[in-house]
């Protein structure tokens, strides 16, 4: 098999594969088996009809394209491996020759045209020393956390004063266009400054009281006239305010297992440490992958990064048609940092030598079902079906790779060594030991490294 490879673009490259006659027979043989197990021929027992019967039979044409439809993706695969290319998308295949006949020594010789994977230099991990701020728990922490406890129990209580950010409001709503009323509600509760209700619904009902309304102009968001203008009419039957229950014993026996509010105290406490430490892993994690890309030109493949742009628009509820530059600069920034990473984790996890095996991989899926409520089982049969395995294995082996790269770079905070091995796992003695501890770390890492977005 002859290959020449032609860079296009720095992600981008057009493969040209010619393959001797010897190499494609073997397709061609597989071709005629399948073929004689669909096909009747007298004389011949369904599955044993001969070779040339079946070119006869069909036509060598049918052959041949059934042989390059099984052969095209297994050669091309060969090709990527034999040239070190990893790709990033599928790619487009042009069928340029194929052998008209069995006796024909034409050449089967296809293209492939495929976005790939950019080649980067990492730094050495050895010797890398990396430091992140320390993981602080100060007062107003644990009294913001036990101000949103006490309002968990908290209670609403009538108040005779005008409506401020914060209280809740029951009120009528009656949209009008033209004159003519087209949508209205009663007795809806609403919490001013929430925004979950009508653009200028906070500004409207803000500084009225119980008996007063008002009208303001308004852009309906649901029903037949959605999108339209509407003047709507707005009245406020009552107003409340949350009265939060005081900071004593009783609250504490009330709101936890506590008897005393220290106790309480004392456990929140060590809750906020807790995800203190984990935030400080995430900007671990962050600040290791900053380091490795650090100087270093990745490009991105266009075509990838277009359709994850399309996706992450439409994940953020926007209409990619209709996106201003705003959105789309903000989603093409966290489209190109997603890829990136992904570039320079599938290089570091290739360095490392990170292997994925099947055990990494069952364990990964099974607890992405659980996370969801579903059957593992039947959640892993599914990614199989739907030929997402492929990315389950590259998923787990950026964990893998990533854990093991932290593992091997030390960690400071204010200068002093920081211990990360409670998020990152310690390392395994042996290969089986690796297999179910990186699997268990990298369905974890979800949790405790890349929930970034969540934790911001």
């Amino acid at each position: 098999m002859k290959i020449s490879v032609r860079n296009l673009e720095p992600t981008k490259v057009k493969l040209t594969i010619t393959v001797d006659p010897e190499e494609f027979d073997p397709y061609l043989n597989e071709a005629r088996k399948e073929i004689g197990k669909q096909i009747n021929v007298p004389g011949f027992r369904k599955g044993h009809v001969p070779g040339k019967v079946i070119d006869t039979r069909v036509g060598f044409g049918a052959v041949a394209g059934e042989a390059v439809n099984q052969g095209v993706p297994e050669l091309y695969s060969k090709a990527l491996e034999e040239k070190k290319i990893r790709p990033m998308a599928q790619p487009e295949f042009d069928v340029q020759d194929v052998p008209a006949s069995a006796k024909d020594d034409t050449k089967l010789k296809f293209t492939a045209t495929v976005e790939r994977r950019p080649d980067i230099e990492l730094p050495e991990l050895d010797g890398m020393t990396i430091d992140v701020p320390a993981a602080a728990v100060t007062d107003e922490d644990i009294a913001k956390r036990l101000d949103s406890l006490r309002q968990r129990f908290a209670t609403l209580v009538g108040v005779d004063r005008p409506a401020a950010k914060g209280d809740y409001a029951n009120i009528d709503l009656d949209a009008q266009i033209d004159g003519k009323s087209v949508d209205s509600q009663e007795g809806v509760s609403y919490e001013l400054g929430s925004g979950t209700m009508l653009d200028g619904l906070d500004e409207a009902l803000e500084g009225l009281s119980a008996g007063e309304e008002t009208t303001f102009e308004g852009t309906l968001e649901a029903g037949e006239h959605e999108g339209e203008k509407a003047q709507i009419k707005v009245k406020v039957n009552s107003v409340k305010a949350e009265e939060l229950p005081e900071l004593d014993d009783d609250f504490a026996q009330e709101a936890s297992e506590y008897d005393t509010l220290d106790e309480l105290k004392a456990d929140v406490r060590k809750a906020a440490e807790q995800d203190a430490k984990g935030r400080q892993a995430t900007e671990a994690r962050d600040a290791f992958l900053a380091k490795l890309q650090d100087g270093l030109d990745i490009p991105v493949p266009k075509g990838v990064k277009a359709e994850l742009l399309e996706q992450q628009l439409k994940n953020n509820g926007v209409d990619a048609k209709k996106a201003t530059k705003e959105q789309k600069d903000e989603a093409e920034k966290e489209v190109v940092k997603e890829l990136r990473d992904q570039i320079v984790l599938d290089t570091l996890a290739e360095k490392l030598d990170v292997k994925v095996s099947q055990m990494d991989v069952t364990n990964f899926l099974a607890s992405i079902a659980q996370q969801y409520g579903m059957d593992p089982s039947a959640f892993i049969n599914a990614i199989v079906r739907n030929g997402q395995l492929g990315s389950a294995v590259q998923e787990v082996g950026r964990s893998k790779g990533m854990l093991a790269g932290m593992r091997a770079v030390s960690f400071t905070s204010d200068g002093q060594p920081l211990d990360l091995s409670e998020f990152l796992g310690d390392t395994p003695e042996n290969e089986e030991e690796e297999s179910v501890e990186a699997a268990s770390a990298a369905a974890a890492v979800a949790d405790e490294l890349s929930n970034d977005k969540d934790a911001e």
